[in-house]
């Protein structure tokens, strides 16, 4: 067991003790004075020597077995596995990369690249290539590329736009920067908690106090939404992470309290396009295109590799933002617009979107029947390509993570999404990134690591 380097805890502050040890104990591992292999002083013998309650330092180490930062071998002790990133102000959720993969990933985020036919993908990368290279570019995007956008969110999500209406983008997480860059500086921002942590990450680099809104099972609790907000951001289609789809009465609600109260609904499309038992509901752009600003992207359909999306806004906020991109130079890369433009023209966009479909139902239908077999239940099923397995609280959580680990699977902890630094519990569980073969040799292992605790 190693000595632990002084840990400065301020009882006077508003952040909890557990957060500040936290916050402690990975500034101290960044810094080299733990390392990867230490064994840290037990629950008991650290509250003794800080002067805190155990319950404090059995807080601080869950979060850290729950972020993959410390493992627990039973019978020897806690362990340091991994170097965090750069630490972040006390009182804020800590985003840290990912520990590295060691097993099959039923982590969400990520495209099913077996899917992508490949000769279909170079051939859409030929055809790229084979237009002469732009002398100029438009901030807006390349024509075509908004031209094929339109028409995917016409055929696909119902949503009636122009080419001219359409904005490229360099995803989502980008997009939300720009947007948060024409709002007052420090303006209030609704975010669902828990939610997605890169938009989160980038309203803050633009500067905007970013609000937690509550999320139940039917998406964002528009209720209690409170006043005084200039945007709120939201994934209506499939809530990332908890999965629920926002009811069609809080759409209504959300977008009229919008019209009353003078605020942007910044909808994210997150799983849009990936629906499998119910019928689509109505965008919430269609529904009220004068104060809803709507993104997509192609990451998780196609590849992050063409790093690129698309917003359709009001007109106001579509003028400033290109009057922005033209007074600094900013604008997405044209050369995976051109690459989704082929895809569109050649009809190989609607083949792969079907295929991707067909897959992602089978292997949910599979995933299903495995957290089925643990006794437990799931929530937000019914669309995207990950559910939420959720559990009673962040012990059980980290156990689960830490079985899960020993038998090769990795897990995303819920707890890693939440905004506001409390929440609910559980994990998320993705079939998208593996192939079919890894995911069906690993599902078998899954009821073991859910009846784990």
């Amino acid at each position: 067991m190693v000595d632990v380097p002084p840990l400065p805890l301020d009882r006077a502050s508003r952040v909890p003790l557990a957060v500040q040890l936290a916050d402690a104990l990975r500034a101290v591992t960044a810094q080299g004075s733990l390392r990867a292999g230490d064994r840290l002083p037990s629950t008991r013998q650290l509250a003794t020597e800080l002067g805190v309650s155990r319950t404090v330092t059995a807080a601080a180490y869950d979060q850290l077995l729950a972020e993959g930062w410390v493992a627990g071998r039973r019978g020897a002790g806690t362990f340091v596995v991994g170097a965090p990133g750069p630490s972040v102000p006390a009182g804020r959720p800590v985003r840290v990369p990912d520990p590295p993969a060691t097993g099959t990933d039923l982590r969400p985020g990520a495209p099913c690249l077996e899917v992508l036919d490949r000769a279909v993908w170079r051939r859409a990368w030929r055809a790229a290539g084979d237009e002469p290279p732009d002398a100029v570019t438009s901030a807006a995007g390349a024509p075509a590329y908004r031209a094929a956008v339109a028409e995917h969110l016409l055929r696909h999500r119902g949503l009636p736009a122009t080419g001219d209406e359409v904005v490229a983008t360099a995803g989502t997480s980008a997009a939300v920067g720009e947007l948060a860059r024409l709002l007052p500086p420090g303006a209030r921002v609704g975010v669902e908690d828990p939610g997605y942590g890169r938009a989160v990450g980038a309203l803050r680099d633009a500067g905007a106090e970013v609000v937690p809104l509550r999320v139940d099972d039917d998406g964002l609790v528009v209720d209690e939404v409170p006043a005084g907000l200039a945007a709120v951001y939201c994934t209506p289609a499939h809530q990332f992470p908890l999965g629920g789809r926002l009811a069609a009465p809080r759409r209504t609600a959300l977008v009229a309290r919008a019209r009353a109260e003078g605020f942007l609904v910044v909808e994210d499309d997150y799983d849009g396009e990936l629906r499998y038992d119910v019928a689509p509901l109505p965008l919430l752009a269609a529904l009220a295109p004068d104060v809803v600003v709507h993104l997509g992207t192609t990451s998780k359909v196609l590849s992050p590799t063409l790093g690129v999306g698309w917003l359709v806004a009001p007109p106001d906020v579509r003028d400033a933002l290109l009057a922005r991109r033209t007074a600094t130079g900013t604008r997405p890369a044209r050369a995976g617009q051109r690459v989704v433009a082929a895809l569109a023209a050649s009809g190989d966009l609607s083949r792969h979107l079907r295929r991707l479909r067909r897959e992602l139902h089978a292997r949910r239908d599979d995933v299903l029947a495995a957290v089925a077999a643990a006794g437990q239940r799931v929530l937000g099923d019914e669309a995207g390509a990950h559910v939420v397995v959720p559990l009673p609280d962040d012990a059980t959580e980290a156990a689960v993570l830490a079985g899960a680990a020993t038998r090769g699977l990795l897990l995303d902890p819920l707890s890693r999404h939440r905004i506001g630094g409390h929440g609910p519990a559980g994990v998320v569980l993705g079939w998208a990134a593996p192939t079919r073969a890894e995911l069906t040799a690993a599902l078998p292992a899954l009821p073991a690591v859910l009846q784990e605790p």
